[in-house]
């Protein structure tokens, strides 16, 4: 499927409707049952912002109705989840920095002593003060989802669909 509405970790909603378009055809036994392009709707199901310290952003949704030739199929698929990428390396680099940076400043205020206090506090605050990446899926992006359960489209007979 190719989305037709962004979805983000950090602006979409439990519930939000979502839709999209067939990115290849679905084609059994050589029939096209339902062409590429067909329209396809859906739900975003859940929604988590990253957190500053843990917690992995991410975005899960399904589809529930699949048009074709201008039916409506209710259909269920499997769901569709996107986690954020691990920043654990990325925190560790922030919070030398932040401890660096307080450990300069916390040296300054009390000497050695405070070296060792400011550079606690600066690497914890830097962490905590930044956030992770977020889930990001624009309109055109690709998702693969699997049908839960069989459905039934009727395909339009043509004289040469014998052959």
């Amino acid at each position: 499927m190719t989305l037709a509405t962004p979805i983000a970790s950090n602006t979409s909603k439990s519930e939000d409707r979502i839709r999209g378009t067939l990115a290849r055809p679905i084609v059994v036994s050589g029939t096209t049952v339902a062409p590429s392009g067909s329209e396809i709707t859906g739900t975003v199901i859940d929604a988590k912002e990253s957190g500053r310290v843990k917690g992995r952003a991410s975005v899960s949704f399904w589809f529930d109705r699949l048009i074709v030739r201008g039916e409506t199929h209710q259909i269920q698929t499997t769901r569709v989840l996107r986690e954020a990428e691990a920043s654990t390396k990325s925190d560790v680099k922030k919070g030398a920095i932040g401890a660096g940076v307080g450990a300069v400043i916390g040296g300054i205020a009390g000497g050695g002593k405070g070296a060792a206090i400011g550079a606690g506090v600066g690497g914890a605050g830097t962490v905590l003060a930044t956030k992770g990446k977020e889930v990001q899926l624009a309109a055109g992006t690709t998702v693969t989802a699997r049908l839960k359960s069989p459905i039934t489209v009727a395909v339009p007979i043509t004289p040469d669909s014998g052959r």
